[in-house]
Parts: C-alpha cells; sequence; structure tokens
C-alpha cells in the first residue's frame, strides 16, 4: 500500500496544478471595448493615472485592430505621462508613432515625447543631456509640424532650453574664469555667443570674453569684443562693466545708451 503513495501524491498534485490553470483561464475575461475604454477614461479623470494606463493597455491587448486600440496607445502614452513614468511614456510614444505614422494624432507623440523630457530638465549645476533631448524633440516637432499648435508651442519652449544650455556654458565658464584657465573659459564664452545667440546670456558672455582676453594681454581683441558688446546691448550692465574695463579713464560714467560712446564710435571704425 506505501508503494502506492508516491503515485497519489504525484496525482493530487496534477489535479491541483490543473485547477490553478483553469482558475488562471477563468480569471482572464474579454471585455466589451468600449466598457474597457470608458473604464479607463474614468479612471484618468479620477486622477488614477496609473490605473489608467493599465487599461488602456487592455484596451490594446484584447482588442488590438479595433480603433478604440489605436486611441488607447496613445492614450496610454499620456496617462503614463501624468503619472511622471517618463521612460515608459516615450517608449508608448515611439510605438504609436512606428505603429501609426501617417495618423493625424501622430504630431501630438512627437510632442508629447518631446514633453518627457522637457519636463526633467534639471538644474543648470548638474547634467544637461535630457536638455538637449529636449531640444531635440521639440526641434523636430517644429520642423515636421510646423503649422501646428504643437509647433508653435515647442518653439516658445525651445528658447527656454536654449537658454538652459546656454546657462550650463556660462557656468562652466566661470568657472574654468575663476581658476584662472582663460583660454578654456573664452571657448566655452564664445559658444555662448555663437550658438545661442538669442539668449539672455549673451551680453554677459561678451563682457567676460573682454575680461579674460584683458587678463591674457589680447587688446584688439577685449576691445573688439567691448565694441560688440556695446553696440548691440548698450543698456545693460555688463555694458557698463566693460566700457570701465576698456577706457583708461574708469572714473567717468558710461555714457548714455543712445550716445553709444566710445565703444560706439570703436564699432564704425573697426566695421
Amino acid at each position: 500500500m506505501n508503494s502506492l503513495l508516491p503515485l497519489r501524491l504525484a496525482a493530487i498534485g496534477f489535479i491541483l496544478l490543473l485547477a490553478a490553470c483553469a482558475s488562471k483561464k477563468d480569471s482572464y475575461v474579454e471585455r466589451p471595448v468600449e466598457s474597457l475604454y470608458n473604464e479607463a477614461m474614468d479612471q484618468l479623470l479620477s486622477e488614477d493615472y496609473k490605473k489608467a494606463a493599465q487599461s488602456f493597455d487592455k484596451v490594446d491587448q484584447q482588442h488590438p485592430y479595433s480603433v478604440w486600440a489605436t486611441k488607447a496607445q496613445l492614450m496610454n502614452a499620456y496617462t503614463l505621462y501624468m503619472a511622471s513614468s517618463y521612460d515608459e511614456s516615450v517608449v508608448a510614444a515611439d510605438r504609436f508613432i512606428q505603429l501609426h505614422p501617417g495618423s493625424r494624432d501622430v504630431a501630438y507623440a512627437y510632442y508629447l515625447k518631446a514633453l518627457d523630457y522637457y519636463v526633467q530638465i534639471a538644474d543648470v549645476a548638474r547634467d544637461q543631456k535630457m536638455t538637449q533631448q529636449a531640444l531635440n524633440g521639440l526641434g523636430e516637432v517644429a520642423r515636421r509640424f510646423p503649422d501646428t499648435k504643437y509647433a508653435r508651442d515647442a518653439r516658445m519652449k525651445m528658447d527656454l532650453a536654449r537658454d538652459h544650455l546656454a546657462g550650463k556654458e556660462m557656468d562652466i565658464g566661470r568657472w574654468y574664469q575663476g581658476q584662472g584657465d582663460f583660454l578654456a573659459a573664452i571657448n566655452r564664452f564664445k559658444r555662448v555667443v555663437d550658438e545661442y545667440q538669442t539668449t539672455t546670456h549673451v551680453p554677459e558672455a561678451l563682457d567676460r570674453l573682454v575680461e579674460c582676453y584683458t587678463a591674457l594681454g589680447l587688446v584688439d581683441e577685449a576691445k573688439r569684443t567691448a565694441a560688440v558688446l556695446g553696440y548691440n546691448y548698450p543698456g545693460t550692465p555688463w555694458y557698463k562693466e566693460t566700457y570701465a574695463l576698456v577706457t583708461t579713464d574708469t572714473k567717468n560714467a558710461a555714457p548714455a545708451p543712445e550716445q553709444k560712446g566710445w565703444i560706439g564710435r570703436l564699432v564704425s571704425s573697426l566695421f
């Protein structure tokens, strides 16, 4: 009788395994697509973003060839963005773009992907890889869909992203200047002037270039740079500082911007 015990235990185990499998199979119930989608929307409106993302994913899984599935794929990317799951949102947006390149909603998918990067822009003291990715993504929206509302907003955000990148260059340049490494500082400040001309950091970059050139004894370069600063940004504090630096009579106040003063006159002689 004892010899039959192992067989009986094996049989019981097999039966339990079958029951477990049956239970799992029974737990999967295919629901009408409208019901699933409406449930996901209700969860989204209730700001239960994690569950909403899962529900939109179920729409795609259970009804992959329906119109609702296409909508659910994009909504899944959006709810992941709202849930601050930015990496997952990028993946979902990329998937939508690959599957539906001709969709009228593809512009939003590109825009949403750019936003995933944009909201993660870090302080200028930290690595700016995310800022560059945001700028690239926003630029793609502006190029591909120039007449859309997404492109208009993208262009505004691009200006902010560029200003942020310029701020990082300035931060590094100031550090080099403080260390007395004027050549390295010059490279950073020149990059701001050359590559980020529309940002708010250009006047300071020009002023600091004058300081660095002066420290290296490059008087002509300092005067040329000062001329550019005085001609383009005559009313800024950086102009006044530069004027005091490059003129021999530093006790005199900087001239009124409308007169352009010594720096303004120098521009005419140089250019």
